[in-house]
């Protein structure tokens, strides 16, 4: 920026670790923990919520979601993350982030609440509040994804921005595994109160009227730790570098800063700044498209082919170890101990495979790279997945769900140490200041777009190819081990679209977004203005004289 780069952005990029740095960790990193825990908390419960509800007397397999509800249970609150996601973003960037990052904490605390609340006893009325409630804690849930992400990028130094953020970011796997665990501690609990027979001996008795209670406590918990955090967040300053940068005052920056961080700063040198009227391009501008088209084309691309096998694997787990009888059939449990044995694998995954695999990429973000560690996690997710498919029938057969289990684990292990957590990282250190908060948003709404395609799509896909044995209501699909090679070849194209991606680690964020060279760039104008009024200046003298 030459002359007009601010002190406070090189104070920001050179300032040492110190405990705020920490704080914004948690305060931003609670938000996800929570995020994570409602979007996924949701496929724990479905099965109980089909026995509640959707009661088929007289069959052979215990009651289950309709098809076009289990979709809309499952996928609406990705809707709502989309649109949160945009809307959020650009008002992010447009009121600053301390002022809307609040707004989406409270509502994702109220419709955690409210969903556990559903009313009526009817089916239809309890899925359509259900849904409804869902779709908004979604909208509060995609408010955080870009304004988590941008304001620990605005905080943190260049040497330790993408640890920084990854430590955000990993906050989701504990969220994971914290959705299992309390699914096992109220299941278990609820189970060894209320005895129920399986669902062969006593179809109407194996599902208790008090597991009614179960799927609505698991849902409310989401509101907790959102609300822990409320405060700390109320309490947190603009970032300096959308005060600086986006709001044009350099002197409020310095003196917010310098309540968090402990930094020395002039105050009469905060204000380099000088109030001139720029002309700084937008989002839809040529000139936007000449300098980052190709970098939102990455981000948006990557993010969308990794959340169709992501959100797959995560939300229909329990369907594939089914299939593969690590879970066994429906018919030989009651309601609670189904409900218990599904937390159970899917808190296992989490804890060997899920929660590694994002501190794994904390640890090695700034060591590695971006690039390297999302092309290595496609590569090897592709790999896996393969792995899976192609010797299907062998991991069906008695003895072989160890090894299953194993590889399964190791997929969801790659994409944390892998595209998961660096297509969240990236898009907040590539874009403008002005713009940063709605590209990440654009960018995380096309990865939601995915989780959609992803939730909806395999949902029917994973059905046997064999009508009759397809799950009630369910057209014949194309079968789990042809779902699991659609998931490898997207994996593949997030390795191809990684290419279109730079390498941010170890840049300044104003580097990377170009700030720099529009700065250099218009003083360069102004300095050809300025020799251009010179000579013409000379020149008159010269004529009149």
């Amino acid at each position: 920026m030459g002359k007009q780069e601010l002190q406070v952005l090189n104070a920001l990029d050179v300032a040492k670790t110190q405990l705020y740095h920490y704080t914004a960790i948690v305060i931003a990193g609670m938000g996800f923990f929570t995020d994570a825990y409602d979007l996924f908390c949701i496929s724990l419960v479905t099965k109980l919520i089909g026995r509640i509800y959707y009661h088929v007397d007289g069959s052979d397999t215990p009651g289950s979601l309709p098809p076009n509800v289990s979709a809309a249970v499952n996928g609406v609150a990705f809707c709502g993350t989309l649109s949160g996601q945009l809307f959020f973003g650009w008002l992010g960037d447009k009121l600053g982030r301390k002022k809307v990052y609040c707004v989406t904490l409270g509502l994702m605390i109220i419709c955690a609440l409210a969903s556990g609340l559903s009313f009526g006893h009817s089916p239809s009325g309890v899925i359509a509040t259900l849904c409804f409630f869902r779709f908004w804690l979604g909208f509060g849930i995609g408010g955080d994804y870009p304004l988590s992400a941008t304001i620990m990028s605005e905080y943190a130094n260049k040497k330790t921005r993408g640890t920084f953020i990854a430590a955000v970011f990993a906050m989701q796997g504990f969220g994971i595994l914290t959705g299992g665990v309390v699914t096992l501690i109220v299941s278990g609990t609820f189970r060894d109160r209320f005895k129920a027979p399986a669902y062969s001996v006593d179809p109407i008795g194996s599902t208790v009227p008090q597991a009614d209670y179960v799927w609505r406590l698991i849902l409310m918990f989401g509101a907790v730790p959102a609300a822990m955090t409320f405060y700390s967040r109320m309490r947190m300053p603009e970032t300096a570098r959308y005060t600086a940068l986006v709001a044009k005052n350099a002197e409020r920056a310095a003196e917010d800063m310098a309540k968090v961080l402990q930094v020395d700063l002039e105050k009469n040198n905060s204000t380099i700044m000088e109030e001139k009227t720029t002309k700084q391009f937008g989002l839809f501008t040529k000139s936007f498209f000449r300098r980052h088209g190709i970098h939102l084309l990455g981000t948006t691309t990557t993010w969308f082919v990794l959340d169709i096998a992501f959100y797959s694997q995560n939300l229909f787990q329990k369907d594939i170890f089914s299939a593969v009888g690590w879970i066994p059939n429906a018919a030989t449990m009651n309601a609670l101990e189904e409900l218990f044995k599904i937390a159970r694998a899917q808190t296992l995954i989490a804890l060997c495979g899920t929660v590694p695999g994002y501190w794994f990429t904390v640890a090695l973000i700034d060591v590695i790279g971006r690039f390297w560690i999302q092309m290595m996690g496609f590569f090897f997710m592709t790999v896996f997945m393969l792995g899976l498919a192609i010797p299907y029938h062998h991991w069906t057969l008695p003895g072989n769900h160890i090894g299953f289990v194993v590889m399964y684990g190791l997929t969801f292990f790659f994409a944390n140490f892998g595209p998961n957590s660096t297509t969240f990282i990236v898009p907040a250190e590539i874009f403008p200041a002005r713009l940063r908060s709605t590209c990440h948003g654009i960018s995380a709404a096309a990865g939601k777009a995915g989780a959609i395609v992803g939730s909806f799509g395999f949902l029917y896909a994973a059905q046997n190819q064999d009508k009759t044995k397809a799950d009630r209501g369910y057209p014949a699909g194309i079968g789990v081990r042809n779902s699991l090679f659609v998931l490898a070849a997207c994996n593949l194209l997030g390795l191809l679209f990684t290419l279109l991606v730079p390498e941010s680690k170890g840049k300044s964020l104003e580097e990377m977004s170009g700030e720099k060279e529009e700065e250099e760039e218009e003083e360069m104008k102004e300095n050809r203005t300025l020799m251009g009024k010179d000579g013409d200046d000379k020149e008159l003298a010269s004529i009149s004289f």
